[in-house]
């Protein structure tokens, strides 16, 4: 036997082999159509019985195989189910010979057979039939199921024949001796009348009935005959039958204890009836001996009363423990034989399955092992395939996860090996990605930034590579970019320089045919690769939201005129409230953004990259209004450090804005990096108030700017300072001129004076206008200019102090204006109420809008405004 079946559990030991084949030329989604509800009728109860008949389908199987029928009998095909496609009578006579040919090639082990054809109408196929069945098309075939039914209690009525013929067999000369086919010439000229000779003949019959029990349904009659088999087959040193016997009693003993089976299978195997029903709830002892029945104690009939009664009470089915000493011991009978390694692996995996159910996972490792090291004859690479994967499954049932994907990744190089003429690269892609979890791989950046780095990672970039490589002969430059993506963004702090350099010129050459994007990538079975930001090219350590320039920002609407009222609320203490209010400052800002304004966020970066890093479109990720994003590029030196990068914008609604992250294209990979997904990254907030957009204000004067700051503004005031030379009794006019260089109608203006008299030495009124003819063109709509004239006269009383004259030499007059700046901030509302404005009521002051004048007495005297 050279074709060995990795699917083999313990109670395919009790199933009937029917292979179901289509004859001529059948669509395959046809026939598997079928097929599919043939296969689904595993399962009979015999009638007028307890017994159930197990049926195991198979659409392709060895004739080779066939031939070990008598070595174990579920290897044997005793039943041919054949589908065709028939359109007329005068096909039909080919059709059916076709399905004769066929029966033929396991018709030395046939027990009955059947031919299902489709498309055929008329007088052929109304005659009555036993073995063929007529049906005018595929989906008019309602009996099918029932023909099954009806063609395996055929196959039974003969099963029971053979058993109860094989039974009857008493005399040892009249035993013939079964041979598997590697055997026969081995004993060609052996004295058949010794007793030796008898003996072997003798313990291989009863070998071969016990296995012809097992299928018939009756798990009690084939432990005692595999027991009678085992002492036989021992006292006559016949070991590879003796292993076979070993192998069956373990086989029975497995369905008996797990009668839900072991093969992993959906759904459960029905518990078995028959002869031990009586012990079903009872479940033997460790250290079960084997007990050796005399053979004529068996009648036609199987067992007599006498022998049931003893059989009640003899321990024949063996415990889980003694289950796996005894596969062992068969194992190590089949290894004597070359010719038997087929027989030897799949011994090892219906072990192996065993020790799953029972949770022995060292032991079925060793079981494993040993199948890894078993000589078959050369393997084409389909079959080579179907072992590693095999052994990856088994691996993984027993809980080895890096063992299985190592298998695993076995089979997929074996895909495309250079000795198949077209490679299997999706199949090979496929089996890759099912090793992901065997070495702690996810596909999913996300799982990578949650804490430590899990696995090896030297493996895990060679299996990345080999994705990317699998990719690319597939013809899909989309996956490779993910790939290599995944394997710089998650892989970086393992890559050597050269690699760096190596990965990033690869995914240059992919991305100029096909740019990284941020859409998910579903692959033909569903699995969906979720997208790869590059949130370490560069790396971002903190994120600063900036206010806007001093010229720009909104102020609160305050009097210039009026009390200065304080708004402050009390201070009272409580550690919950003061808690709570830090973690507010973490997220809110104290500042606003303008609609349509500029509004600017500071990165600090650096490039971990060994060479120039070069950053494109990038620019800021914000939810809450709407904001125009102004992407920019960047170059950053090689391992730059921290380095500074601004990401500007303009809100252009109003509302909570919150900086979510940013977005860039490095190596032609678009990226979204969201904050959240930064670990360790410090910001002052990231929600900010954007309010309506404001009227902004540029002012100049008609008389020369100063380069001396007479007295610091504060924070919230933009000053200007212009000078002028007068003497006493000197007056001189200044012509303020206003733009609205904004969008917004400037509504309101209102202008005051302060004099600054650090000394006490000014006496008299020196600054007067008239706000009537400019507020006539009030609202300033946006680029109209409007001007006023402020008049300047100096009036000095030097009889103050004697001492005036020596502290004028150090002194001036100066006048400094608030806001006398371009461009200045102007927050306007309508006025309620309309005072009178006229030189005298220099006091005068609104809400925002305004102009402060500022006089300090000085010599010469010089104004300054």
């Amino acid at each position: 036997m050279s074709v060995p079946d990795y699917m083999q559990c313990a109670e395919d030991h009790q199933t009937l082999l029917v292979v179901v084949q289509p004859v001529g030329i059948v669509p395959e989604e046809s026939f598997f159509r079928i097929y599919k509800r043939i296969s689904a009728v595993s399962q009979v109860n015999v009638r007028d019985s307890q017994r159930v008949l197990y049926i195991r389908y198979r659409h392709h199987y060895p004739p080779e195989n066939n031939e070990w029928g008598d070595f174990q009998t579920h290897r044997k095909v005793v039943g041919l189910i054949t589908i065709t496609e028939c359109s007329s009578a005068k096909e039909w006579p080919q059709t059916f010979e076709k399905f004769h040919l066929q029966k033929e090639m396991y018709g030395s082990t046939l027990y009955d057979s059947r031919l299902f054809v489709f498309g055929l109408q008329g007088e052929i196929a109304e005659q009555p039939r036993t073995d063929v069945a007529f049906y005018p098309s595929y989906d008019e075939c309602e009996t099918v199921e029932k023909r099954i039914e009806d063609f395996i209690e055929s196959l039974f009525i003969v099963l029971e024949s053979k058993r109860l013929d094989r039974a009857t067999d008493k005399s040892g000369d009249k035993i013939p001796l079964l041979c598997v086919p590697f055997e026969k010439k081995d004993f060609v000229g052996l004295d058949t009348d010794s007793r030796h000779y008898k003996k072997r003949c003798q313990g291989r019959m009863r070998k071969h009935v016990g296995d012809l029990c097992l299928q018939a349904g009756m798990l009690q009659d084939s432990l005692v005959h595999y027991h009678m088999a085992v002492e036989l087959l021992r006292s006559v040193n016949d070991f590879l039958w003796l292993g076979a016997a070993l192998e069956g009693l373990c086989s029975a003993s497995v369905i008996y204890h797990y009668p839900g089976g072991t093969g992993g299978k959906v759904g459960s195997r029905r518990a078995q009836g028959g002869s031990l029903s009586a012990e079903a709830g009872n479940r033997h002892r460790p250290g079960a001996q084997e007990v050796l029945i005399d053979p004529g104690a068996l009648t036609s009939n199987g067992i007599n009363a006498d022998t049931s009664a003893e059989i009640g009470r003899a321990k024949n089915c063996l415990s889980p423990e003694d289950i796996i000493e005894k596969y062992k011991e068969a194992i190590s009978y089949y290894g004597k034989y070359k010719n038997a390694g087929v027989i030897e692996l799949e011994a090892c995996v219906k072990a192996v399955r065993v020790l799953a159910m029972q949770k022995r996972s060292m032991e079925a490792s060793e079981f494993l092992q040993n199948a890894v090291y078993i000589n078959l004859r050369q393997l084409s690479e389909e079959e080579k395939i179907q072992r590693y994967s095999i052994l990856s499954e088994l691996y993984e049932r027993i809980g080895f996860h890096r063992k299985s994907a190592f298998f695993k990744r076995i089979a997929a190089m074996q895909c495309a090996a250079p000795s198949i003429p077209e490679p299997g690269w999706r199949a090979c892609y496929k089996l890759l990605l099912e090793t992901l979890p065997g070495y702690s791989l996810s596909l999913d950046p996300q799982d990578f930034s949650k804490g430590t780095h899990r696995g090896w990672a030297a493996v895990q970039m060679r299996l990345l590579h080999e994705l990317v490589y699998a990719s690319r002969r597939m013809g899909n430059p989309a996956l490779c970019v993910r790939h290599l993506s995944f394997l710089l963004q998650t892989m970086l702090d393992f890559l050597s320089d050269q690699e760096k350099k190596d990965v990033t010129q690869s995914l240059e050459s992919y991305t100029a045919k096909c740019p990284g994007t941020m859409e998910v990538i579903t692959l033909p079975d569903g699995l969906k690769l979720p997208p790869v930001p590059f949130t370490k090219l560069p790396i971002v350590k903190s994120v600063k939201l900036l206010n806007l320039p001093t010229s720009l920002r909104p102020h609160k609407m305050k009097s210039l005129l009026g009390q200065n009222v304080s708004t402050k609320s009390p201070f009272i203490y409580s550690p919950i409230i003061a808690h709570s209010r830090g973690e507010e400052r973490n997220k809110k800002i104290d500042f606003q953004w303008v609609q349509g304004d500029v509004c600017e966020v500071q990165l600090m970066v650096y490039n971990p990259m060994p060479f120039e890093l070069r950053v494109e479109n990038m620019g800021l990720l914000t939810t809450g209004v709407e904001f125009e994003s102004l992407p920019a590029a960047l170059s950053l030196p090689a391992e730059s450090g921290l380095y500074p990068v601004t990401l500007v914008g303009v809100p252009q609604t109003t509302g909570q804005i919150t900086v979510n992250g940013y977005h860039t294209s490095v190596f032609g990979v678009f990226s979204d990096c969201l904050l959240d997904n930064l670990p360790g990254v410090k910001t002052n907030g990231c929600t900010v108030e954007v309010i309506p957009a404001l009227p902004r204000l540029q002012i100049s004067t008609s008389l020369p700017r100063s380069a001396h700051t007479l007295q610091p503004s504060s924070g919230d005031e933009i000053s200007t300072n212009v000078s002028v030379q007068l003497y006493n009794g000197e007056t001189q006019q200044l012509i303020i001129k206003l733009e609205n260089i904004g969008t917004e109608p400037l509504e309101k203006l209102e202008v005051t004076a302060k004099t600054v008299n650090t000394k006490e030495k000014l006496y008299g009124d020196f600054l007067s206008w008239n706000l009537e003819d400019t507020l006539c063109q009030f609202p300033l709509k946006p680029g109209k200019i409007a001007t006023f004239v402020v008049n300047i006269k100096v009036k000095l009383d030097f009889s103050c102090q004697e001492n005036l004259l020596q502290d004028l030499s150090d002194d001036g007059i100066s006048v400094s204006g608030l806001p006398l700046s371009s461009p200045f901030r102007q927050v306007v509302k309508p006025r309620v109420e309309t005072k009178p404005l006229n030189p005298q009521e220099s006091s005068k002051v609104g809400d925002f809008s305004h102009v402060k004048v500022l006089a300090k007495l000085l010599k010469p005297l010089c104004f300054m405004a």
